[in-house]
């Protein structure tokens, strides 16, 4: 009997899925072999090469479909509401079933480019819940502590069973199992029956490898993560102990590049993080683990949610509006939303696709905990109600092209959504004067790391930077972003006559690269209070030489280390100036 078309179409929609789960896990599974050899550039690559392969894929499946039904057979509805039901009964023992259904969903979106969203055609809401049948698979390791808390650390690092030794694995244990003794409240540390926990798959980034788990006692529990780096040539070290919730989220952050790590289960896997980091997102959970599209997927689900209780109605966001992107909120959602402009102000020389070119730069490379992750959507819909009316009308005003209105309906062709944060500009405003020398030290820290990635932000007014709720100052405006090493930077030539330094027009030439550090303080703060105190806690941000150090590092290959926790934590004492935090 043959099979149906809708049969086939579900079928070669799960091998596509199948091709890109295969090749995203070998890509993961050689993150260990990377660490071990230090090799820190081809980790580097393979987190890109890790992200594009998902469109990769879809791009081959949608070949294949093409080349197997006819276009009037992919556009047509019935068959996709019966592929729907068949990919379904096809995923039901899959342990991966959410990511598959989200790679359905990816389908059936290129397809009709984003509209005719229903669930009874794709997955809008999940085939099955998360807690309708477990695994049985065991995720942790657990042993019990008695008190021994060096004796609990050693197991905690031998049994990584990371394929290099360490340099002083007693040293390690002793020292990381007094601090976390130090640490943990009374009631963990002095339960007898406490326990160490950590997932058995090791979670790899740039140069480091992640044990994460938590210590219970008593009837509590904390997070617990152990940092281990590898000095290539000589060996593994603990680098620190972390258990402070904060600490443990910011490791987990949206503005760090995705963890390689083993997942066997993603639901069960996401549900015991979410355990560790209640207040992180589901979504941003996946994406931390390298399911984005995924994550994508849950954002959208809990903003459809929250849009349909009615608390509140997208507005403008605060602060500066800007000259390239028009951006709008949901207060209760922490998300903005950015859309690009029909028009942009006369200074920025720059289309469209050049904008659309500078967020997918960052989406591939290492945000190094200071750009904001992006998710970007096309034809976002919602109800002409749910805007506010003057939001509504700016960005009928400023992006027409891109937004417009159908019926009761209010329709966004393309846009992409971050994290809400407070504008720095709008921040300092409301800081005391310990808060501003924190903030601002953070801030130049910002810029110094993103360079250390071969970063230039471009734009460096302080409305194009915000501060998350951990304090931390993170860049969001992309723009104008570009590689540290296409800059050109330059020392202001003396003037030939004092007539010259009078003049509306600069005495030297400017080329399209160059840029003069020397301005950036006039240029950045227009408060003279903000401009001396930022002076003297980054001084060596106004002088070129500093920069073309910077570009030196980049171009002789040195990857340099920054670390998602403060300097002052670490085990080694090792001090890079300020790109460690």
């Amino acid at each position: 009997m043959p099979l149906s078309p809708s049969y086939r179409l579900a079928a070669t929609i799960l091998h596509g899925f199948d091709e890109y789960r295969s090749r995203f896990k070998a890509i993961t599974a050689d993150a260990s072999r990377r660490f071990a050899a230090g090799a820190w550039r081809e980790a580097q690559r393979a987190s890109a090469e890790r992200i594009n392969l998902y469109e990769e894929k879809v791009q081959a499946t949608l070949k294949r479909l093409r080349r197997g039904f006819s276009e009037e057979r992919l556009i047509d509805c019935e068959c996709w509401r019966e592929a729907r039901t068949h990919y379904a009964e096809l995923i039901d023992q899959r342990l991966d079933y959410e990511l598959a259904e989200t790679y359905f969903n990816s389908m059936f979106c290129s397809l009709f480019h984003h509209r005719h969203i229903r669930n009874e055609w794709m997955f809008v809401y999940s085939s099955r819940e998360r807690a309708a049948r477990l695994s049985g698979l065991t995720l942790c390791r657990r042993a019990r502590v008695q008190g021994g808390w060096t004796a609990g650390l050693r197991w905690a690092l031998e049994g990584a069973r990371l394929e290099t030794p360490f340099i002083d694995l007693e040293n390690d244990a002793a020292r990381g199992g007094e601090v976390l003794r130090g640490l943990l409240p009374d009631t963990i540390r002095d339960d007898p029956e406490a326990e160490i926990e950590l997932i058995k798959s090791v979670f790899y980034r740039n140069k480091g490898a992640y044990l994460v788990g938590r210590v219970l006692g008593g009837g509590e529990q904390v997070p617990l993560v152990l940092p281990v780096l590898h000095e290539v040539g000589a060996g593994l070290y603990l680098d620190t102990v972390l258990i402070e919730p904060d600490e443990v989220s910011i490791i987990f952050s949206f503005t760090r590049a995705y963890f390689q790590v083993k997942v066997v289960v993603p639901s069960e896997f996401v549900h015991y993080l979410q355990e560790l980091m209640p207040d992180k997102p589901e979504g941003e959970l996946y994406a931390a683990i390298g399911f984005f599209k995924h994550g994508k997927t849950e954002f959208f689900r809990g903003l459809n949610r929250q849009v349909a209780r009615r608390d509140d109605r997208f507005i403008i966001a605060p602060g500066v509006r800007g000259m390239v992107m028009a951006v709008f909120v949901l207060p209760s959602y922490r998300t903005v939303f950015k859309i690009i402009k029909d028009r942009f102000d006369p200074s920025k020389s720059m289309s469209r696709e050049n904008v659309r070119e500078k967020y997918r730069l960052v989406k591939l490379h290492d945000r190094v905990g200071r750009m904001a992750d992006t998710q970007e959507f096309s034809n976002f819909t919602a109800r002409q109600d749910h805007f506010d009316p003057e939001c509504l009308a700016h960005l009928l005003e400023v992006a027409p092209s891109t937004v417009y209105l159908r019926g009761d309906k209010v329709v966004i062709r393309h846009c992409y959504t971050e994290r809400m944060m407070t504008p720095l500009n709008l921040y300092l405003g409301q800081c005391d004067e310990a808060e501003t020398r924190a903030v601002l030290k953070d801030y130049g820290n910002a810029i110094k790391q993103m360079a250390a990635a071969n970063i230039f932000p471009g734009d460096m007014l302080l409305k194009n930077f915000g501060v998350t709720r951990h304090g931390r100052v993170v860049f969001y405006d992309y723009d104008e972003v570009c590689y540290l090493t296409e800059c050109n930077f330059r020392h202001i030539p003396e003037p030939l006559y004092p007539e010259q330094e009078l003049a509306d027009e600069p005495w030297y030439s400017v080329g399209p690269n160059d840029i003069f550090p020397e301005e950036f303080g006039p240029f950045l703060f227009a408060d003279i209070r903000l401009r001396r105190l930022f002076y003297g806690l980054h001084p060596e941000l106004l002088d070129a030489d500093y920069w073309k150090g910077l570009q030196r590092a980049v171009l002789d290959g040195r990857v340099i280390d920054v670390y998602p926790y403060r300097n002052k934590q670490r085990f080694s004492g090792v001090e890079n100036g300020d790109l460690v935090h």
